[in-house]
């Protein structure tokens, strides 16, 4: 029997979304149904063209037949396996050719099940890292202001969000965080990098000096940040960040959730700013978004500072029952062939100087008051209505919506991040849907 697309659930009410204006939403429902390629399609049976890739994970664009093929025979033939003291082979697989495209130096893989889980596997492991080494004084974990890291209490103690944390209460001790680092009066408009706020990066010696360096155990950026609004590391600051570190022993620690994949045109931001963390967190692009999985890439330094003492031992006490799970892992494995064999990454890295043109256009629109972008990744910041943050770039999304496209709002920022797919004409259609958007907002 055919599915009546037309037909919404008869009850709303029990699901309690999330990021959600809930009573917004089910006094209006934007119901998707199918989805293929570049766009989705509505339960009214629109088309509509994805702008996000999805919430910054559908790389390959939907419903790709390798992998949909992977995970339905996968799911046939073996479900699930436990990962504590046993193992299956996709899994393995994974890891190897994750390493494979992952930047020089990175030597093992830890999974997990979604970006939040991976920043929090992360700590745990940077924690436990300098504990195995001697020097357990180093518990202190800094992140960054407008920071984005998931929503486990870890991710959201190092994180910089205010609404993300206002709410919760007290969280991890020991948190302290660097300033972020958009700068408008002196970078609006930049294409690429920005040229000024490398020396923001210094803070973290402010920060030493007051804390000690044998307090501190890790630092966790996004090389680009990418909810908070695509906020740019200006030119210098990732390296300087990184001689920082490595030179007071800090692990430094960069969130790859939305960089990883190819969205900046390589496998991994590490690998477009040529600078090598000791860890890098991943998800979402990992498998295309159709599976929730995560991962944690280490060096060898890391990892083998656990395999001490008798090998009967647990040498990490973490881990998730769905771990590196089977139907995951075949996920993951197609993800990246698709990526291979279609080249998407280069192809990203190609069309990013049309998509930057594209987004620049926008400049002098009504409202409009900034726009960056790197690679495939763009932001239009929009002057906030007096007294009434949000509400300006929340019309807008809605605006996009009725006229065929998805973007994703946060604050009064316009954030985009079509799949690596795309089209020349389709950011064509994208952008300039987004004019009319623009132009017709109060």
């Amino acid at each position: 029997m055919a599915l009546d697309r037309n037909v919404a659930p008869n009850d709303l009410n029990a699901f309690w979304m999330p990021f959600t204006a809930n009573r917004q939403f089910k006094k209006a429902p934007r119901m998707l149904v199918a989805a293929r390629d570049m766009h989705y399609t509505t339960a009214d049976g629109r088309r509509v063209l994805d702008g996000t890739a999805g919430l910054w994970c559908c790389n390959a664009g939907h419903c790709r037949p390798r992998i949909t093929a992977a995970i339905q025979a996968q799911a046939a033939e073996l479900d699930y396996a436990p990962a504590f003291q046993m193992g299956h082979p996709k899994v393995f697989e994974l890891a190897n050719r994750l390493l494979d495209i992952a930047p020089e130096g990175m030597a093992h893989v830890f999974f997990c099940n979604s970006g939040s889980e991976a920043v929090d596997t992360a700590l745990k492991i940077a924690l436990a890292y300098h504990r195995a080494r001697g020097e357990g004084s180093r518990t202190r974990l800094i992140g960054r202001e407008r920071g984005y890291h998931g929503v486990g209490f870890g991710g959201i103690s190092v994180g910089g969000i205010v609404n993300n944390r206002r709410m919760f209460g007290t969280l991890l001790a020991g948190v302290d965080h660097l300033p972020h680092t958009h700068l408008p009066a002196r970078n609006a408009y930049t294409r690429g990098q920005p040229e000024h706020g490398a020396e923001l990066a210094d803070e973290l010696e402010r920060i030493v000096a007051l804390h000690g360096a044998e307090t501190i155990a890790a630092v966790i950026v996004e090389p680009v940040a990418g909810s908070t609004g695509v906020i740019l590391p200006p030119k210098g600051y990732l390296e300087r960040l990184r001689a920082i570190t490595a030179k007071h022993g800090i692990l430094l620690i960069f969130d790859e959730v939305i960089t990883g994949f190819g969205r900046l045109g390589a496998p991994f931001a590490s690998q477009y700013f040529g600078v090598l963390p000791d860890m890098i967190t991943c998800a979402k692009g990992l498998t295309n978004g159709v599976i929730p999985m995560g991962g944690v890439l280490t060096t060898a330094a890391i990892h083998d500072a656990f395999m001490q003492g008798p090998e009967h031992l647990i040498e990490l006490f973490h881990g998730y029952t769905y771990s590196g799970s089977p139907i995951a892992s075949a996920a993951g494995i197609a993800t990246l062939e698709t990526y291979r064999e279609e080249g998407l990454f280069k192809r990203a890295a190609e069309i990013a100087p049309y998509w930057e043109a594209a987004l620049h256009s926008l400049k002098g629109l009504p409202h409009v008051i900034d726009i960056r972008n790197l690679g495939l990744i763009g932001a239009v910041e929009l002057d906030p209505v007096a007294g009434e943050p949000t509400k300006r770039a929340f019309a807008a999304f809605l605006s996009a919506y009725d006229r065929g496209i998805l973007i994703r709002t946060t604050g009064d920022i316009i954030a985009m991040s079509p799949p690596l797919i795309i089209e020349k004409a389709q950011i064509d259609q994208l952008v300039g849907t987004l004019a009319d958007v623009l132009r017709g907002l109060a």
